[in-house]
């Protein structure tokens, strides 16, 4: 468990960044739109999942093409939150949401080259991130 903290632990990141869950609540939001509270309880475990299969071709050894993705998609998904919540850009934020899926498509195509179980660990990450991304243009077209 501590080999997988460490893959872990920089995932957090985002979470010194203070939400500002009134913006949130405050937006023309969707009729699909979840309770903030339901973001607390997904990301931990999604992060949780990509740590663990970080960790796992970290065993085998990462392709170049793989920390490509792997760090791209790292930047855009720590920056939705800055960009969101604490700059109130959701323009910036639907794009950080977009830019997050495309390049984890990619983080787990790479993965599966390298060890197809392994990447069965990022479809829970893909599909919220498909649903991140549905939210936030809605929430952009609303607002």
């Amino acid at each position: 468990m501590k080999k997988i903290f460490k893959f872990l632990l920089p995932w957090f990141l985002s979470s010194l960044f203070m939400k500002n869950v009134n913006f949130y609540k405050s937006l023309n939001l969707p009729f699909f739109a979840p309770p903030p509270i339901l973001f607390a309880i997904v990301w931990p475990i999604l992060y949780l999942l990509i740590a663990i299969s970080i960790y796992k071709i970290s065993k085998i050894g990462f392709s170049k093409e793989y920390k490509y993705f792997l760090i791209a998609n790292y930047i855009f998904n720590q920056s939705f939150t800055f960009l969101f919540f604490n700059l109130k850009s959701i323009i910036l934020g639907t794009l950080s949401s977009i830019l997050s899926l495309i390049t984890a498509i990619f983080l787990f195509l790479e993965t599966k080259k390298s060890n197809k179980k392994t990447s069965y660990l990022l479809i829970p990450y893909l599909i919220w991130l498909i649903f991140a991304s549905i939210l936030s243009i809605s929430i952009l077209f609303l607002n």
